[in-house]
């Protein structure tokens, strides 16, 4: 399922740091401190899937695992598939996925039946604006639950979900990563003070950053790609480096936000934003109450924003309707 966050995020991805990163930062805690991340290595993530005969897309490395005091020579295969909707047959994807790969080994004499097959560690990178609610294991999409002696006879396969939405700016902040700063973006979206202060946040991890001219290059290339797919009406032929021009893209940010406002784009998104709530609202409880038009012509971008996370999708928004 190819999303336009697939190119930018594959490439990150596609650098160690970005994956150690990744691990240390955003998966269950003790996961990190097993591997040894010097010794990863990018495989290529292309198959053709026998079920489906389709071709998906995912980057799949290696790395050597300390376990129990002994540095041994497995490998963990880590595939990161990017989300930007709810995909509830992801547990039954996964399995998929994971079988295939396998059979790829396999088909390639990269290991035998007879020798047994390398542990996986699937990772679902999500950052749509709902928060994650699909399961997570391919077992608890059994229904209802097995008896006792079906139980032992039932699929079993676990992904390690990140979702970006779910983390606040101050969780973010902890996380003194560059990675941490590319989900500080994503999440800024075009909220233009937001936006510049994520930005001036990542110029200063790059800064800090021993490897800062790789690191720079890198970013730089994922912000452009970023801004492109958010209509930025900036000259990014200008931009190379994040730190070195980080001036230049500032006041091309602040002369964005000017020329929106002057034209009345702002105004759209916000219509936009009302669309999707009023959308939502109907598909839920249909026909959507006056007042509740009324309250959103009157929402401002942030109101609408607090809507779509804290009321939307939450619980209490049933009483909404009761008063």
């Amino acid at each position: 399922m190819a999303n336009h966050y697939d190119t930018g995020y594959k490439e990150l991805f596609s650098y160690p740091e970005f994956v150690q990163q990744l691990i240390e930062g955003f998966t269950p805690p003790g996961i990190a401190e097993l591997m040894d991340f010097t010794t990863l290595q990018l495989h290529s993530g292309n198959y053709i899937t026998p079920l489906f005969e389709e071709k998906f897309e995912d980057l799949v490395w290696s790395v050597q695992v300390n376990w129990q005091g002994a540095t041994q020579e497995v490998y963990l295969y880590l595939l990161l598939e990017f989300q930007s909707t709810i995909d509830h047959a992801m547990p039954i994807r996964l399995m998929h996925y994971v079988a295939c790969f396998y059979d790829h080994l396999l088909k390639n004499n990269a290991t035998t039946a007879s020798q047994g097959l390398p542990p996986v560690f699937p990772i679902v990178l999500y950052n749509g604006s709902r928060r994650w609610q699909a399961k997570q294991d391919i077992y608890d999409m059994v229904q209802p639950e097995p008896p006792a002696f079906l139980q032992p006879y039932q699929p079993h396969l676990r992904y390690s979900l990140i979702d970006e939405g779910a983390y606040t700016d101050e969780e973010l902040a902890q996380r003194h990563s560059a990675l941490s700063g590319v989900f500080g973006i994503e999440k800024a979206s075009i909220d233009h003070t937001s936006l510049q202060q994520a930005v001036d946040r990542i110029v200063s991890i790059i800064q800090n950053d021993p490897n800062k001219e790789r690191i720079d290059k890198i970013l730089t290339r994922w912000l452009k790609r970023h801004l492109q797919r958010l209509n930025a009406d900036i000259n990014l032929d200008q931009l190379h480096s994040l730190v070195e021009d980080r001036d230049m893209l500032a006041e091309n940010l602040e002369n964005w936000r000017q020329k929106e406002r002057q034209e009345g784009r702002q105004e759209g998104r916000l219509e936009e934003a009302r669309d999707m709530v009023r959308t939502q609202l109907t598909f839920k409880f249909g026909e959507v109450p006056e007042w509740v038009e009324t309250a959103l012509a009157q929402a401002d971008h942030n109101q609408l924003k607090d809507w779509m996370r804290e009321l939307l999708f939450a619980a209490s928004l049933d009483d909404m309707f009761k008063r």
